[in-house]
Order: structure tokens, then C-alpha cells, then sequence
């Protein structure tokens, strides 16, 4: 597919729901849309419980629904909504407002498993899902990517290594059109906040220290991920899925400028890199507007100003997620679930001050040697092994087995 560089004049307005429209990505996401209002409409907004923020960006947008998962905020919505603005209430109003009428495209921002219904329900209705929740690949790539070729529904990446990767394979992965002259997909890596501490105790580390990534501003969950390196464990097994491409062509390398998003190597040896300054409204506009390019006010980079990039690999011995991830990629089945919902757990226990950095990891390890994988899951299968993992890592995490 070629590109299309418009103008205003024959652009078809396109109706975005955001679902997760209060963290960062969806921040990100409302800003945009903001600067772009004669192309973009957001009709929905969804958040777990931030129903006040909610209604300001409804009043902000002028989106007639709204969706707040947390029943008793839920409430307060509904008593507060003006009107005009209806809300829908409870654990699958997410979901409802993914597949409401007249939706052109669905970003999901939603963290964690949390997202997998919504997707799948948008997917079911042919929507174009902008995905910034890569929980939902990694978990269940096999159901979603086949729920979406059977639908027509193009996944769109809106992280920022994957949109690299999409743009430099000219928007492939929305076509279905396959990779063989693909030689290997390389995911940049910024490294987080310790990636050059290499006297740090991580026993020790605290849970701002974890937080302070050094490049982009992100939320809680996947500043702690970007941490530990799982972010780029868990990005291999979502590009897996995203382009059809096998593990073993898709590597990951440390830059910590930031400013190579990932790139492509091709079957002849030559290679193709998105550049760009940090900044998440890139990624998210390009999949909002794909496969169009419109000016939305953002950022250009300077290459003078810039100077030198840098690029190593990662020290895996240090980072043990990324290891873990690649290898719950390569068993398959149910493991990637499984792997995904323990580091979920740690990583909310950790931000709890409940166990250590490294305890995330430990934590990890331990219910990934205990999972008995189930092949060619089902989704039910992948809800048994989410629910599984979470509950015996609670349960690890009760008897005080990570010092074993």
C-alpha cells in the first residue's frame, strides 16, 4: 500500500473510541485528537474508576459516551453526567462501548489483560483496533490475529518500536501481506533507568528510582516493566504476532538516545529505521490516521543538534525478564499468559513496597517453572492460566517462598 499525503480537503472524519482515555497513552491519545479536530472525533472514552477526568475530556471532545469499569464510580458518573453524555456502568461496559455503533477505529490504552474482551469485541465488529496494550497480543495472538483476518480488522501498533517496524514495512502488517524478505525485526530498547548502574543493589532499588525512566514518560506498569527489561521481552512477543515474523528473527538492542525507534533488516542486507524525537503522540497519530500523514503540530528532529547514536546489546544476565520472556515465547501456548499475568502481579506488589526489584523476577521464575502448558489454547484456556498465574503467584507470594 503507498503512503497518501493529504490534504484536509479529502479526509473522511473518523470516529475514535479511546478505551483507558486517563493514563498516559490515553492522555497522549486525547491531545492528538485535539489537535486535529476536523479529522478526528473521539465518540467514546473509557477508565476504571477516574470518572471526573472522564467527564472533563467528554466536555473537552464533545464524546457522547463514556464507560467507568469501577461499579461504584460508575455510579457517581451517572449521578454526575451532563446531559447528553450516557455512561455505561460495570466490569464489561468496556467492552460494550468497544463494539457500539458507528466506530471507525478503537485505541486501546487499557493495561494488562484488561484489554483482551474489549479488543476482541471491537475486532468482531471489523473495527481498526489501535493497540497500545501489548498484553493482548501477548497473551492471545494466535485468537486475536485470526479473529481479526476473519473480520478484515487491521491491528495497528501504536507503541513506538512497533510503529517503526510497521512503518518500515510500508504498512504490511495492516494488509496482510506477508515477510519473506524480512532477515530479522530489531526493537530499540532505551534501557530504562539502570541500564548503565552497574553497581546498584537491586534488592535495594526503590520504587521511584524505578519509576525515573530516563526518556519517555510513561505510566506506573510499564515504567516498571521498561525497568526490569520484561517491556522489551514482552514487545519480541507481540511483534511476533503483529508481523507474522518467528522469534528467532527478532532481536533487541540497547539505544539509549531514543531516537532509532527499531528497524528492519531485509533479506539483501540492507535496513530501514523510523527516527523520531521521544514522543508517544507520534506512534499514536500515525496508527489514528494510517494511512494517511497529516501535520498535527508535532515535534520534527534536529540531526545537527543531535550528534551521535549509540547502540549494544542487552546484559541479560542483568535483566533476567528479557530471557524469561523469549523463552515463555518459544514454549508457546499458554506460557506467554502465564508469564505476563505473574509480572503483573509482581509488578503491582512491587510498586506496593510489598517485595524487592528483584523480587519481581524471582517471582516470575518461580510460577513460570510450575505452569503445565496447554497447546493451541483456547481463550477460555488463556483466561484458566491468567487466573492460574495470578493466583499462584499470591499464593508464592503468602508462604514467602521467593527466598527459597
Amino acid at each position: 500500500m503507498q503512503y497518501k499525503f493529504a490534504d484536509r480537503s479529502d479526509w473522511i472524519l473518523k470516529n475514535i473510541v479511546i478505551l483507558g482515555s486517563t493514563g498516559s497513552i490515553g492522555e497522549s491519545t486525547v491531545r492528538v485528537v485535539k489537535a486535529l479536530p476536523d479529522e478526528l472525533r473521539v465518540v467514546g472514552l473509557t477508565a476504571n474508576s477516574n470518572y471526573r477526568r472522564v467527564l472533563e475530556q467528554a466536555a473537552e471532545l464533545g464524546a457522547e459516551h463514556v464507560a467507568i469499569s469501577d461499579i461504584t464510580q460508575a455510579a457517581k458518573c451517572a449521578e454526575e453526567a451532563p446531559a447528553g453524555v450516557h455512561v455505561y456502568q460495570g466490569a464489561d461496559s468496556v467492552t460494550q462501548l468497544a463494539a457500539m455503533d458507528g466506530v471507525d477505529v478503537v485505541l486501546c490504552a487499557v493495561v494488562g489483560m484488561a484489554g483482551l474482551r474489549p479488543v476482541l469485541a471491537a475486532v468482531d465488529r471489523g473495527y481498526d483496533v489501535a493497540l497500545a496494550t501489548k498484553e493482548v497480543l501477548v497473551s492471545a495472538g494466535s485468537i486475536v490475529t485470526a479473529a481479526a483476518a476473519a473480520s478484515g480488522s487491521k491491528l495497528l501498533p501504536v507503541d513506538s518500536e512497533h510503529s517503526a517496524i510497521f512503518q518500515c514495512l510500508g504498512g504490511c502488517a495492516a494488509t496482510g501481506e506477508d515477510h519473506h524478505a524480512v532477515r530479522r525485526l530489531v526493537l530499540t530498547a532505551s534501557g530504562g533507568p539502570f541500564i548503565d548502574r552497574h553497581d546498584i543493589d537491586f534488592d535495594k532499588v526503590t520504587v521511584e528510582e524505578a519509576l525515573a525512566h530516563p526518556k519517555w514518560d510513561m505510566g506506573r506498569k510499564i515504567s516498571v516493566d521498561s525497568a526490569t527489561l520484561m517491556n522489551k521481552g514482552l514487545e519480541i512477543l507481540e511483534a511476533r504476532w503483529m508481523f507474522d515474523v518467528p522469534l528467532d528473527r527478532i532481536e533487541v538492542i540497547i539505544h539509549p538516545e531514543s531516537i532509532v525507534h527499531s528497524f528492519v533488516e531485509f533479506v539483501d542486507g540492507s535496513m530501514l529505521a523510523q527516527l523520531g524525537v521521544p514522543d508517544m503522540r507520534m506512534a499514536i497519530q500515525y496508527a489514528l490516521t494510517y494511512p494517511v500523514r497529516l501535520d498535527g503540530g508535532l515535534p520534527g528532529l534536529d540531526l545537527e543538534e543531535l550528534g551521535a547514536l549509540h547502540f549494544r546489546m542487552p546484559d541479560e544476565s542483568r535483566f533476567p525478564c528479557l530471557s524469561m520472556a523469549i523463552e515463555a515465547g518459544k514454549r508457546g501456548g499458554t506460557m506467554p499468559a502465564v508469564l505476563n499475568a505473574v509480572n503483573e502481579v509482581a509488578v503491582e506488589k512491587f510498586l506496593e513496597q510489598c517485595i524487592t526489584f528483584s523480587g519481581i523476577w524471582a517471582l516470575v521464575r518461580k510460577v513460570i517453572d510450575e505452569h503445565q502448558v496447554v497447546d493451541e489454547p483456547s481463550l477460555e484456556d488463556i483466561v484458566t492460566a491468567d487466573e492460574w498465574a495470578r493466583g499462584k503467584a499470591l499464593e508464592l507470594l503468602g508462604a514467602d517462598s521467593l527466598t527459597d
